[in-house]
């Protein structure tokens, strides 16, 4: 993870502060960073779009629906990170712990990809 990924875990707010609010309270820096990644993605996702228009040869279509894939995974990565580092971490000090289950179903919901 590069220092500018570094930098904007650090700055994430609190998250999920009670079991019934649920809610993510990111910096304004983190979310600029979350969307470009996630605008990057929708234009390799519209790039892939005008391969398949254009009957680029499946091959190369394939090589970009694998940078997504890998675009995809980091950000998964980054915001599992920002979980961790607020709200998984600030629910268990609250003494919720059923955070655990959670982040354990969380998990295996990443790892099936």
């Amino acid at each position: 993870m590069d220092c500018e990924n570094q930098e904007d875990l650090l700055e994430i707010e609190s998250c999920c502060s009670s079991h019934s609010e649920r809610v993510s309270h990111h910096s304004e820096k983190v979310k600029k960073s979350l969307i470009n990644r996630l605008n990057r993605i929708e234009g390799q996702i519209r790039g892939v779009k005008g391969l398949i228009e254009k009957d680029t040869y499946c091959d190369d279509v394939i090589t970009q629906v694998s940078a997504i894939q890998s675009a995809l995974n980091s950000f998964s990565k980054v915001l599992l990170e920002n979980h961790l580092k607020s709200c998984v971490t600030e629910r268990i000090q609250e003494g919720d712990l059923e955070v655990v289950d959670e982040l354990l179903v969380t998990i295996q919901r990443l790892m099936k990809k």
